[in-house]
């Protein structure tokens, strides 16, 4: 697993399993210069490489994004977003240099320079499923939570066959202790995806937050008819049963 995503769960355990199913998803789902998992010093070889490279290269936009990406990996934040002010500086519009420099303020809790970053990309794209998401989480940590609910709703009604965008809804809502609003949407990204645990897991918790133990207990059993292993759902099985 590589450094980034390491940080990214754990920092998502402060924020409960709910977010880390949304954030890992955001993990998974983009597009911009992934990079397979590697030693630190393999990673350290390969800057020094890429940095005479640029050398011969200086105006290269892609060896300069390579250069951040593993800078990231090594938590070298600010000579990544150094890269991406350059990248940016030549081309404004670079949508991969925008996500992942909102994405290195993120890290550092810079959610203001985040903010702007991922409302500069909506602009230019705003069926960005990834910028939304990750937007909508920033204007949580800011305590923007109108505001956050506003993106989540948007992203439903852009991709209403999505279910990580009601699971997304249905995070902040459960966490808001909006558990009516919650239930629809676990319920909805349970129908899409029927055979995801996690969501299937969610929505029995909500059910149980709100004394539905005979509920719970049958969403359960119907994961487990759509495909789920048993095992992996025993632990909300003995919560069902008030053990």
């Amino acid at each position: 697993m590589s450094k980034v995503k390491k940080l990214f769960i754990c920092k998502a355990a402060t924020l409960g399993r709910l977010k880390l199913i949304v954030i890992l998803m955001v993990l998974q789902t983009i597009v911009c210069l992934p990079l397979p998992a590697q030693s630190h010093p393999e990673w350290a070889q390969q800057l020094d490489s890429i940095r005479r490279e640029i050398e011969k290269q200086p105006e290269s936009v892609d060896l300069r994004l390579k250069k951040a990406a593993l800078n990231i990996e090594l938590g070298q934040w600010d000579y990544a977003v150094e890269e991406y002010d350059r990248v940016l500086r030549g081309d404004p519009h670079n949508l991969a240099a925008l996500f992942y420099r909102a994405y290195c303020h993120t890290s550092q809790r810079r959610y203001p320079l985040a903010r702007q970053d991922y409302e500069t990309l909506l602009r230019h794209q705003p069926r960005h499923l990834e910028a939304r998401l990750c937007l909508a989480t920033v204007c949580e940590r800011m305590g923007r939570d109108a505001e956050a609910l506003d993106h989540y709703n948007l992203l439903v009604q852009q991709y209403p066959d999505s279910a990580i965008c009601y699971a997304a809804r249905a995070a902040y809502e459960t966490s808001h202790r909006q558990y009516d609003t919650a239930l629809y949407d676990w319920e909805k990204a349970v129908e899409l995806q029927p055979r995801n645990a996690d969501y299937v897991v969610s929505k029995v918790d909500v059910l149980l937050m709100t004394g539905r133990r005979e509920e719970a207990r049958q969403t359960l059993d119907e994961g487990v008819r759509s495909g789920i292993r048993r095992g992996l759902l025993m632990e909300w099985y003995k919560r069902t049963e008030g053990r």
